[in-house]
């Protein structure tokens, strides 16, 4: 079963990844009153004063996010629940750091060859290997092309966030395998400002708001550095330990997506005692995103089976074969159920 640390560093995973596809925007997933502000809108059209369409301003924000220095704070919302968040990120060196301001004194820190997480609480440390293009900043679509045959996009009208003059665009999905978003994207810079995470009828799943950002020249290299040293805490060092299959190979297949999700990625991570190794695949659709882990249970070990929540992330564990298989992702319910219930092996 996973243990607790790999638990948390999924957690932290699901936030980098979340702020970066709505550019936050998937924390130390510490995931975290729902707060559901109406805000006034002007009438809505295909295009803003300057000309820019929806998807302009979308492949704009991608840009934006990946080639600027920045050092904001934002907040993060999920439910009952808020956590406020420093995110540091600096282009030249693809290096991000993300820093919990409430609660616990979380941190990540993510460069193109490790993400180290840090959790004071269980005195760990947990290094990972990372990848190119898997930075936070990196997470949006290259172009939304890909996207345009499941999502319809339209802009709402304008706004301000953190004292800067927005445009807002909706994302809306064609069927009911996903979510829909709201994007405030800054006029100046096209930065993602705030983002928000809605089911088919309009709920508030989650949302997330910079209220500073700084846009800056260069970051110093003191600004990426963790404030919390791990001295004496245990290191999990899986850096070395990760396997990366082909994306079209491996052990498992899965049977059902919803229109649009490709494989991404298939990785081979360690169980603590290294010898049960967990398969996680990565299925997307340029925007939503699902990972399926699937782990060789041990006897009498009473994996867990069923459905949990934590906002809009949706988890769906089920066992079959001596096997548990688990999809999380930040889509409805019914898309993680089916997508696991669809699991074979090609063994």
């Amino acid at each position: 079963m996973m243990n607790e640390l790999l638990k948390n560093l999924l957690l932290m995973r699901v936030i980098f990844k979340y702020y970066a596809k709505r550019a936050l925007l998937s924390v130390c997933r510490y995931v975290l009153p729902v707060f559901l502000l109406v805000l006034p809108l002007t009438t809505v059209n295909a295009e803003t004063q300057a000309g820019l369409s929806a998807q302009t301003l979308i492949n704009n924000m991608s840009h934006a996010v990946r080639n600027l220095n920045y050092d904001g704070i934002f907040i993060y919302q999920r439910g009952g629940q808020m956590n406020t968040l420093r995110l540091i990120h600096k282009a030249e060196d693809e290096v991000e750091r993300l820093v919990s301001l409430t609660g616990s004194a979380r941190e990540v820190i993510r460069n193109k060859d490790s993400v180290t997480c840090i959790f004071p609480d269980d005195q760990a440390v947990m290094v990972e290997k990372s990848r190119p293009r898997e930075l936070l900043s990196s997470q949006l679509p290259e172009s939304i092309d890909q996207l345009v045959n499941n999502y319809a996009f339209s802009i709402l009208g304008e706004d301000r966030v953190a004292g800067r003059e927005t445009w807002i665009v909706s994302i809306k999905p064609k069927d009911a395998y996903r979510y829909g978003y709201r994007f405030w994207i800054d006029q100046q810079t096209h930065f993602l400002l705030k983002s928000e995470l809605k089911n088919r009828t309009g709920l508030l799943l989650e949302q997330v708001m910079f209220t500073q950002l700084k846009i800056l020249d260069s970051i110093p290299d003191e600004m990426l550095k963790p404030s919390i040293s791990g001295a004496g805490f245990t290191w999990h060092n899986n850096s070395k330990d990760v396997g990366e299959l082909d994306a079209d190979t491996g052990r498992w297949s899965v049977g059902w997506m919803p229109d649009g999700f490709t494989k991404n990625k298939h990785e081979m991570y360690p169980t603590a005692d290294k010898k049960r190794p967990v398969d996680h695949m990565v299925y997307s659709d340029g925007l939503a995103m699902v990972s399926i882990f699937i782990e060789k249970m041990e006897t009498g070990s009473g994996m867990s089976a069923g459905f949990s929540k934590m906002g809009g992330i949706n988890t769906y564990a089920k066992t079959a074969n001596g096997y548990q298989v688990t999809a999380v992702g930040e889509v409805p319910q019914a898309t993680v159920q089916k997508m696991a219930n669809s699991v074979t092996s090609n063994q």
